[in-house]
């Protein structure tokens, strides 16, 4: 039987339609006038879906050394990638796409150093096209230019900056390094490129516009353009010559000698500008794998200095009067509270003057003198020193050291640096007060920052934190530490070209289970040193930890640097300079002058020019400007131009190899001695950053 439908439920279902229809109408004229639906802002929601905004990226500053010669720059990079998609090519005769795989990986592989098995995963991908990994990225010109002469089909580079570091590890742990993230930025973090980040970077700008529905720029329309700011540039105190010196030494330490870290530094003991600082280990910032550790040896490691602490510890009794350099002492031990303390040598010299304590180190006289000062004089004197107290250099990651000490045995082992500890950056900013006759000086490691119109924004010199201690008691102070080098236990200390006040330092190393190391390495030997002596004009800090080795292997490494950089600033004595006068040659100012006339100047002087480019233009050199070399030397010549061809290296000294090396950037690996008889990259072979090149000596 059927249902009857009524006329009142028809009429029912047709006010429902009725009421929906209005209801939609409602909502629409809603939507068409008002400016929000929902929370949602429409306006700004349909502009957003058709604008478009591009970073433009600004150019990041580049640190150059104190002569303006770049050491972190930014550069062109390129990414390699390979179309797969057949849609590409429309004309066979002109393929788009990778067309043999085979080929293609065959050729690629020796030049991205990826095996050709590998390659062909990435070719046989099922995609519209593909990358080849970390070696496919941060691609140089030259590698670029090698890929593109194959001629492969559907093979492509997309362009990017980078940060380049010109001589590799040189100095690394002061410049630092950037790195470029995945949207195309870099950022700075170690060492200056971290602590100026915000200074390099400068400021990003960006392109607004409108687009198409597939995100072209519609024409006719108005684009909003904001330029970006370059970053400033930033000028180190870092002198490339008295740097590459150090950088040598360290290296040949290491090379020969097993230890567990080691460092380098040379300050200007009348400015407080940090000129070199070299370390084991380094890293190079062009390639993170060989980044071990990102403490800054100068800056971030805190140890127990030893007997370098004795300068302050007997300036501080000097300075308050309580010393006489003639009264005598038994050496040997001395009890106190509950703890003998030892000279190093277990017995002493018997009863010496102080004067003579301080020559040979005594603990025992350190101790007296401590007793003397008692725990709140000692630690005032050294808080007036910067220990204990970050010294506010511009580098990241610096640490404040401790000189806490409590007990009477705590206050007498601090005087003879055992018990506290302190940074290598502390050390020689403590160092200013002996050179400047009382006045502590403030550390710092950056000249001058300017920004890209050429508009210097800041600029540091010698800056006095203050008197910590009488004329007369620095003067004192570089009498003692003369005798130290030139009458005291050893000899082994002194530069054959100036002479250098110094104190030496052994410390102990604490142990995690409490304790110090007691094994016959295990300890950190140091030096502290002021040169020329007369006139000091550098402060020279070395230390090595765990040494397989004898003091004596520390004081060559340090010997050798202060007679090169005696040399190199000439800082040697007047009578000496002038039985070799006629065969020093002073190098001018070579900056910007025409390669052919500074290798014409250079070979009329009796120099060897060695030219690194082709290119027209000389944008650096080594030696340095206000330098001087000797008559039949060589002298490395850099243009404007980086593509560098290979010389013939043989009858070259490993010290010019080195230099050589570290200027074109090769990775060096040399086996004997004397000089070189065979090379690994033949003569007028183009080179290519961080090549390998094997040379061997003659023994």
């Amino acid at each position: 039987m059927k249902k009857r439908v009524t006329v009142k439920s028809s009429l029912f279902v047709l006010l429902i339609v009725a009421f929906l229809l209005c209801a939609g109408i409602v909502k629409l004229f809603y939507v068409a006038v008002s400016d929000n639906v929902d929370g949602v802002n429409l306006r700004k929601f349909a502009a957003s879906r058709n604008t478009k905004v591009k970073t433009l990226h600004a150019s990041r500053g580049t640190i150059y050394d104190s002569s303006g010669d770049a050491l972190a720059m930014s550069v062109n990079s390129y990414k390699i990638i390979a179309y797969l998609s057949k849609s590409r090519t429309t004309n066979p005769e002109e393929p788009k796409h990778v067309v043999d795989k085979e080929m293609t990986a065959e050729k690629l592989s020796p030049i991205l150093d990826i095996p050709k098995e590998q390659i062909l995963e990435y070719l046989n991908k099922e995609a519209y096209q593909v990358e080849f990994g970390s070696k496919g990225k941060n691609l140089t010109e030259i590698t670029k230019k090698q890929i593109e002469d194959l001629e492969l089909p559907g093979i492509d580079f997309i362009e990017s900056t980078q940060r380049y570091y010109k001589m590799s590890n040189f100095a690394s742990y002061i410049i630092g390094y950037a790195k470029t993230d995945d949207d195309g930025q870099i950022k700075g973090e170690l060492g200056i490129e971290g602590y100026y980040d915000d200074t390099l970077k400068g400021k990003d700008g960006f392109i607004e516009y409108q687009s198409d529905a597939y995100g072209y720029q519609l024409p006719n329309v108005p684009v909003y353009e904001e330029e970006a700011e370059s970053g400033n540039d930033i000028y180190l105190t870092i002198d490339s010559n008295i740097q590459l010196i150090c950088e040598n030494a360290i290296h040949d330490l290491s090379e020969n000698y097993d230890m567990d870290w080691a460092i380098l530094a040379i300050m200007d003991a009348k400015t407080g500008a940090i000129v070199a600082s070299a370390t084991n280990p380094s890293f190079n910032p062009n390639n993170l794998n060989t980044l071990e550790s990102y403490l800054n040896p100068l800056v971030s490691y805190s140890y127990e200095p030893g007997s370098t602490m004795k300068i302050f510890s007997w300036a501080a009794a000097i300075e308050e009067g309580l010393y006489k350099g003639s009264d005598t002492f038994k050496s040997g031990s001395i009890d106190v509270a509950d703890v003998t303390i030892s000279d190093f040598n277990k017995v002493g010299w018997g009863q010496i003057t102080f004067d003579t304590g301080f020559a040979y180190s005594s603990n025992v006289a350190a101790t007296i003198l401590s007793q003397k000062l008692g725990k709140h004089k000692l630690y005032d004197h050294l808080d007036s020193f910067g220990f204990g107290q970050k010294t506010g250099i511009e580098l990241s990651g610096e640490l404040a050291g401790d000189i806490d000490f409590v007990y009477e045995s705590e206050v007498a082992t601090a005087s003879f640096g055992q018990g506290i500890s302190v940074t290598p950056i502390q050390l020689m900013k403590a160092l200013t007060a002996i050179s400047n006759d009382g006045i502590l000086l403030e550390p710092y490691i950056v000249s001058r920052i300017v920004s890209s119109s050429g508009k210097v924004v800041s600029e540091n010199n010698r800056t006095t934190i203050g008197r910590v201690m009488k004329k007369e008691t620095a003067k004192k102070m570089q009498e003692l530490m003369y005798n130290v080098n030139y009458n005291g236990l050893s000899k082994i200390w002194q530069p054959q070209s100036v002479e250098m006040i110094i104190k030496t330092g052994t410390a102990q190393i604490a142990s995690t289970s409490g304790g110090y190391l007691d094994g016959q390495y295990d300890n950190i030997s140091s030096l502290a040193g002021i040169f020329p002596a007369e006139k000091p004009r550098y402060i020279l800090y070395a230390a090595v930890k765990k040494l397989v080795g004898n003091q004596s292997v520390v004081a060559n490494m340090v010997t050798k640097t202060v007679d090169e950089i005696a040399s190199y600033a000439n800082l040697t004595d007047e009578k000496e300079v002038s039985v070799y006068k006629e065969n020093i040659i002073e190098i001018p100012n070579y900056m910007s002058k025409k390669t052919e006339d500074v290798v014409n100047d250079l070979n009329s002087k009796g120099i060897n020019a060695v030219i690194l480019g082709n290119g027209d233009y000389v944008i650096s050199y080594y030696p340095y400007t206000s330098s001087s070399v000797v008559k039949g030397s060589k002298v490395f010549v850099i243009t404007n131009d980086s593509h560098y061809i290979m010389n013939d290296l043989t009858s070259w000294s490993l010290s010019e190899i080195k230099t050589y090396a570290k200027l074109t950037g090769l990775d060096l690996d040399y086996h004997g001695y004397g000089y070189a008889i065979s090379q690994s990259i033949p003569p007028g072979s183009e080179l290519t950053y961080n090549q390998k090149l094997e040379i061997e000596l003659e023994n």
